[in-house]
């Protein structure tokens, strides 16, 4: 620890991208902010590092321009693929950026430092007692507001709840990092493979020194998640006995309703802020935990810290709202019994893939998504019953 106070305003734990954006908001607001992190950055993180325009749109508001990490590939075409053939390949789409999360989060923890947030990193928490955590080594750091953005397995959700997650509703991806000379030297364009998992699917994205290659789904129904991969692994021409595979959880659209207790808040993947249908986690991570930021910043300014949770919960009502109508989409694009006449109405109608791709770039959102779905229902439960 690079200061000898040991009280704050607010603390953070967790300096990933949910972190970093409620101490940097914090801090800019002139508040005492500690930034507790396991790790010290850089540090590895294991992540497609999908940045769509909506984590742009997110990071502007945040943190102002200039925010890619320089070394991030961009593309703007994108192909879709089931059971091993190509659905559709579609071009000229909003821009899709990928970066390693190595960069984009050290980027990201860099501004909130800067920003004057003390840094903790290099230090793992042994406990959480309401807003006071102790650090293993020892110390002791107490604060008025404790907002917790330590990813899914997140200590501060366990101290506040028994455990991190339920084990019957979280998601489960395995992936790879593919050096250039492992794949075929034809560029690979950026790949989504549906059905790759059960209630899941399978990803491909180049970056520039590296291919992240996965699958994931809901946890429960997917006890052979290694096999899927394995046999996806094959499809790209790869051994997977050659190649280091790992595993991590997924909230995947399982939120909290009640995100904390009192004065005590959840942010990001720690508070299942993960789009059920696209994956997307890194722009819920930066506008949740500037959120949280935001209703501490209120209730300590009104000297009720305790107020920060209902001032926090009214504010991501229109994130939970947009959550809650992708868990019931993702039963029509996800559920085995669908899956091909998802795939193949997919494959048809340029309509269902622009909606798709609008809704990835931050173009839409869940709601016109749904009314656009409904329209077509009946045609699609006539397929689907046809199959």
């Amino acid at each position: 620890m690079k200061t000898d106070a040991e009280e704050f305003d607010v603390i953070v734990v967790g300096a990933g991208p949910a972190g970093s954006s409620a101490a940097f908001t914090l801090a800019r607001a002139g508040l005492t902010v500690a930034l507790i992190d396991k790790a010290s950055f850089p540090r590895f993180k294991l992540c497609g590092g999908l940045f769509t325009e909506r984590s742009m749109s997110y990071a502007r508001d945040i943190f102002g321009a200039g925010i890619l990490p320089p070394i991030a590939r961009s593309f703007d075409t994108i192909s879709f693929w089931h059971e091993g053939r190509e659905l559709a390949v579609l071009r000229d789409v909003p821009p899709l950026h990928l970066t390693m999360r190595v960069d984009l989060d050290t980027d990201l923890f860099r501004r909130a430092i800067n920003a004057g947030a003390i840094d903790v990193t290099g230090q793992p928490v042994a406990s959480v007692q309401g807003a006071t955590v102790t650090l293993r080594s020892g110390a002791t750091l107490t604060a008025k507001v404790l907002i917790g953005a330590d990813g899914v397995n997140s200590i501060v959700a366990r101290a506040l709840f028994g455990a991190p997650f339920d084990k019957g509703r979280i998601g489960f991806g395995l992936e790879i990092e593919a050096p250039p000379n492992a794949l075929d030297p034809t560029p690979l364009p950026l790949r989504i493979d549906f059905g790759a998992a059960v209630w899941g699917y399978g990803w491909s994205f180049p970056k520039r020194n590296t291919t992240t290659i996965g699958v994931g789904g809901l946890h429960a129904p997917n006890p052979d998640m290694k096999d899927h991969m394995r046999r996806y692994l094959r499809g790209f021409g790869l051994d997977p006995d050659a190649v280091p595979i790992k595993g991590h959880y997924l909230p995947f659209g399982d939120f909290r309703p009640v995100p904390g207790r009192r004065n005590v808040l959840l942010a990001g993947d720690a508070a299942g802020l993960v789009d059920p249908i696209t994956g997307e986690g890194i722009a819920f991570a930066m506008k949740s935990g500037h959120l949280a930021a935001l209703a501490a910043i209120d209730a300590l300014s009104a000297n009720r810290p305790d107020a920060a949770l209902p001032r926090y919960q009214s504010s991501l009502r229109d994130m939970h709202r947009n959550l809650r109508i992708a868990r019931t989409l993702r039963h029509i694009i996800f559920a085995p019994r669908w899956q091909k006449a998802f795939t193949s109405t997919f494959q048809r109608s340029g309509t269902v893939r622009s909606q798709y791709m609008r809704l990835l770039a931050g173009e839409v959102e869940y709601p016109q998504l749904a009314r656009n779905v409904i329209a077509r229902l009946p045609r699609y439960v006539m397929n689907g019953m046809r199959r």
